[in-house]
């Protein structure tokens, strides 16, 4: 005797052993016995063996028209035997009955079932709506198969075109564009990406970076609704000082001016000016949503995307020629010694009379124009001549300050690589599409220009941190525990010491037209220097308030995005330079394993043949191939420079954080279902 039964929603077949009242023993083709609930048997047969009965049923399964199998079932609930005696005929045997189990078993859309044999037929219009979704589904499913073989072909369909950058970075898995470039890419055993570069969706790799960097963190664009700055309706003083500025020349966001009086008398008053949209911009206003929501100016060559409208920066920048509404830090010093004896902060009208360049400047405003009286350029240029008094004094005081600050650092900053600048030849100011020639232009580390502001900065931004928490007013400071390896720096609300600045406290407030963390610390200084020890109880943000961890908490992750973005173009522009100069070998420096830096260009890369080297050995360098849309370029080292390495400082390892390395790109193919700290000019 043999059985067939149901077992967890599959029809078996086997030889019955044994039978009690409620279950049965079953032996299986497989020699396997189980254990069958007396329920669970539907149908008892003597012949065939087992597995022809099961094959001829299916395939008697297959020539039952549903239609007419519809029409025939009762509206009340049945038992498959009695459809199939009323489909095939009053005698029909068990192989027929067992196909019709089978037919209505895996045709739910047309017979609902009811428990184990037992159906129920669906209302006209549920099979009318199932019959459609099933179609539907086919012609997706042709869809999918023809877009996939198109890919293999080397050829992009328009809407998976369409929506490339949605299929890499954030797919929806049961998108038939999704699907079209999983079965395309398994079909042909390419990675995904590669797929689609073969068949001309990434036409641009600058485009592709660009686009996959608008598409994360900027999906509605990068424009701005139409608004009006509000303007300051404080009656603010004019302050009694001529400040300038110290910028790059395509700096537009002037947010700091510097001033020097009484120099010469023994007592000096130094004025850190810093353009004041907390005046005019409130905690929830339009303009304030718009800083919110982007948290900060993205920088990369050749452009920018700002935290705020132009025009709203226009109406608050540091413009030389005005008198710019401004929060003032005044440090009254010791002319001779350099010691801070007191200071204030005021809210005030400055008059601006220069705007300088420092790539203007830097070759005039050298270590040895400031320290020598006696020493004249040439060609002098006129605001640096008029200010020469006051810039020697300004970098006597900075150098006083670093050395102050490395004492509690526990050791010195060491600077001792260069800066890059990045220029684009073919660009105005407009969005890049790649094609332009880029000029990289090479800038020593801690200019007289860039120290005297960066010094500036630091002491203004610990002074007002500390301020703050003597007032019990909130803030949002950065902070670092030590200098021990790994430990990060930290952004948080309390005043806590910045280790790698060599401070106290430490909390960005010089920037508020570029990064909104600074735009939230001015309106706390703003409510200190108009309230004093009652600031706490009328500040915009009070201790413990959710909605400035909040702020913290999506500042740290937009930040961290649009500097890897930088990094990633200024990479992307070096490789672009190694290009359009024709370079095949590089001369550059061992740093850390089978990593080398270049020596005359931004540029890190794995190479084959350092091992043993030690780190900061000089070798020469055979670049492979550049890869401009994974970032990747490897080299193997062709010759040693030197006979044995200098010491390298250990800035190097500290300053990992800078290192651009090749992007990850990945397709998931599952089945469908603080030098950042230092502030430069």
């Amino acid at each position: 005797m043999y059985v067939l039964f149901e077992d967890a929603g599959k029809f078996l077949a086997g030889r019955l052993m044994s039978e009690a009242e409620a279950s049965a023993q079953v032996e299986l083709d497989t020699g396997k016995r189980v254990k069958v609930k007396a329920a669970h048997i539907l149908l008892r047969f003597e012949k065939p063996a087992p597995a022809e009965f099961v094959a001829q049923a299916q395939s008697l399964a297959q020539g039952i028209e549903l239609e007419m199998a519809w029409e025939f079932a009762p509206d009340e609930e049945f038992g498959f035997a009695d459809l199939a005696r009323d489909y095939f005929s009053a005698n029909a045997p068990l192989s027929e009955q067992a196909a019709m189990l089978y037919r209505l078993f895996d045709n739910p859309h047309y017979f609902r079932r009811a428990g184990k044999g037992r159906f129920k037929k669906a209302p006209a219009d549920i099979i009318a709506q199932a019959l459609a979704a099933i179609e539907k589904k086919r012609l997706i499913g042709e869809q999918i198969a023809a877009w996939a073989q198109e890919l293999a072909a080397g050829r992009c369909p328009e809407p998976i075109q369409a929506q490339i950058f949605k299929i890499l970075f954030k797919p929806d898995k049961n998108a038939p564009e999704y699907k079209a470039v999983v079965d395309a890419a398994r079909a042909t055993q390419t990675a995904p990406l590669d797929l689609l570069q073969k068949a001309g969706a990434i036409a641009s790799p600058y485009q592709f970076h660009w686009k996959r960097f608008l598409f994360e963190n900027f999906p509605k664009g990068t424009g701005f609704p139409a608004l009006t700055a509000p303007p300051i309706a404080d009656e603010l003083p004019v302050a009694a000082v001529q400040a300038f500025s110290i910028d790059d020349s395509q700096t537009t966001e002037i947010d700091d001016a510097l001033s020097l009086q009484g120099l010469g008398t023994g007592t000096v008053v130094l004025g850190i000016h810093i353009a004041a949209p907390g005046l005019a911009i409130a905690p929830g206003s339009p303009v304030d949503q718009l800083g919110r929501a982007r948290l900060s100016t993205v920088y990369m060559p050749g452009y920018k995307v700002t935290m705020l409208p132009d025009e709203v920066v226009q109406t608050y920048t540091l413009l030389e020629g005005r008198n710019c509404p401004a929060v003032s830090l005044y440090v009254t010093l010791d002319e001779a010694t350099l010691e801070i004896q007191s200071s204030e902060t005021k809210l005030e009208r400055v008059p601006i009379v220069w705007n300088l360049r420092h790539d203007q400047l830097d070759s005039v405003v050298t270590e040895q124009w400031l320290c020598d009286p006696s020493f004249n350029h040439e060609n002098d240029h006129q605001p640096a001549s008029a200010l020469r008094g006051q810039l020697s004094f300004l970098h006597r005081l900075a150098k006083d300050l670093k050395a102050k600050r490395e004492v509690v650092r526990g050791k010195p900053e060491t600077f001792n690589r260069p800066d890059y600048n990045f220029r684009l030849a073919e660009n105005q100011g407009h969005e890049p599409d790649g094609s332009e020639t880029v000029h990289i232009s090479v800038r020593q580390r801690g200019a007289p220009l860039d120290l005297i502001v960066a010094e500036a900065m630091i002491l203004a931004n610990s002074s007002w941190g500390s301020w703050l928490a003597e007032l019990g007013v909130p803030g949002i400071y950065r902070s670092q525990a030590s200098l021990a390896p790994g430990v990060k720096v930290r952004m948080g609300t309390k005043a806590l010491p910045h280790a790698g600045i060599g401070v106290k406290s430490y909390a960005w407030s010089t920037s508020p037209l570029r990064r909104y963390t600074d735009l939230v610390n001015q309106w706390q200084i703003i409510a200190c220097a108009r309230h004093g020890k009652t600031a706490a109880l009328v500040a915009p943000f009070k201790p413990k308030d959710a909605d400035l961890f909040a702020i913290i908490s999506s500042f740290d992750a937009a930040y961290s995005a649009y500097n890897g973005y930088q990094a990633g173009m200024e990479r992307f522009w070096t490789l672009r330079y190694v290009q359009q100069h024709g370079l095949t070998e590089l001369e550059a420096t061992v740093f850390k394993d089978n990593m080398v830096r270049a020596d005359s260009i931004p540029l890190v890369l794995p190479v084959v043949g350092a091992q043993g080297l030690p780190r900061g050995a000089r070798v020469k360098v055979r670049l492979g191939d550049i890869d401009l849309i994974t970032l990747d370029v490897h080299g193997t080292v062709v010759e040693r420079l030197d006979a044995s390495a200098a010491p390298v400082p250990d800035e190097a390892e500290e300053d990992e954080e800078e290192v651009a390395g090749p992007i990850a790109i990945a397709v998931d193919m599952s089945d469908s279902g603080e030098a950042s700290d230092n502030p430069a000019p």
